[in-house]
């Protein structure tokens, strides 16, 4: 949960950014950690949002060239950035993890318009499981080894080599994008008893503690992510890629209409 007084500062802020920019925010959510359910009590606050300028903004020679992001330096544990629409559908028609990650946060700060509803709408027929795949392993492999092969270990980098490992079953399994709540891919190893009790028992810890610090691996744990990273060197997934852009640029067109 997002403690009343930081929702209202974030809130705030993006009406500030909405002023200072002359643009209108259509979606602000939570990202990371808090919207992923395993934030310390010390966490940033990881606000985004998607933004849209007047249509006359987009009619222009140079529109390549022109910025499409709005950011701010990180105060009082408050990260602040967003994207402009069009760079956010261009990103979206390409499976990009940060964008689809965003529209299925549980944790919206503000949502205007029919942008939210139109592309969580899509989402099934635009994502590809594919990239969906190499994105999550990629992440996987890249936290295992840069922080998880060593005799003592930083305990909280298990829950970024496990939500994606899981989130590669969830696509291997029910060929949709994972929801990234963490606690809702726990199904996926409900029949390893051990792993998922040693599992439960970390995330208490985690939610409890500002910094978890170096300690031996917890040997459950690594069992199984070093045996999926195996596993996963050689698995495939098949999936077709649907043009999309038609339904992008309706969408798009909606918001300048709106």
């Amino acid at each position: 949960m997002i403690p009343t007084p930081v929702r209202a500062e974030i809130i705030s802020r993006i009406q500030r950014a909405e002023s200072e920019h002359s643009v209108r925010v259509l979606l602000a959510v939570e990202s990371g950690s808090r919207a992923w359910g395993f934030e310390s009590p010390n966490s940033d606050y990881d606000a985004r949002f998607i933004y849209a300028h007047q249509p006359d903004w987009y009619l222009s020679v140079n529109l390549e060239d022109m910025r499409d992001v709005i950011e701010y330096p990180i105060v009082d544990d408050i990260d602040l950035n967003g994207w402009d629409v069009r760079k956010a559908l261009r990103l979206f028609a390409r499976s990009n993890p940060a964008f689809v990650e965003w529209i299925q946060s549980p944790i919206v700060y503000l949502e205007r318009g029919s942008f939210a509803a139109r592309v969580r709408h899509l989402l099934p027929s635009v994502y590809s499981c594919v990239r969906g795949v190499h994105h999550y392993r990629s992440m996987a492999k890249t936290n295992y080894r840069g922080y998880l092969r060593a005799d003592l270990v930083p305990l909280k980098k298990y829950f970024y080599v496990l939500r994606p490992l899981l989130s590669v079953r969830w696509l291997e399994k029910y060929g949709n994008p994972a929801p990234i709540e963490f606690e809702r891919l726990l199904h996926l190893v409900g029949d390893q008893h051990a792993l998922l009790d040693d599992i439960n028992r970390l995330l208490e810890r985690k939610r409890a503690a500002p910094e978890m610090g170096l300690q031996p691996p917890v040997r459950s744990i690594h069992a199984f992510i070093e045996q999926e990273l195996e596993r996963l060197e050689n698995v495939q997934i098949h999936a077709s890629s649907p043009s999309v852009v038609g339904s992008l640029n309706e969408v798009f067109r909606t918001v300048l209409r709106e």
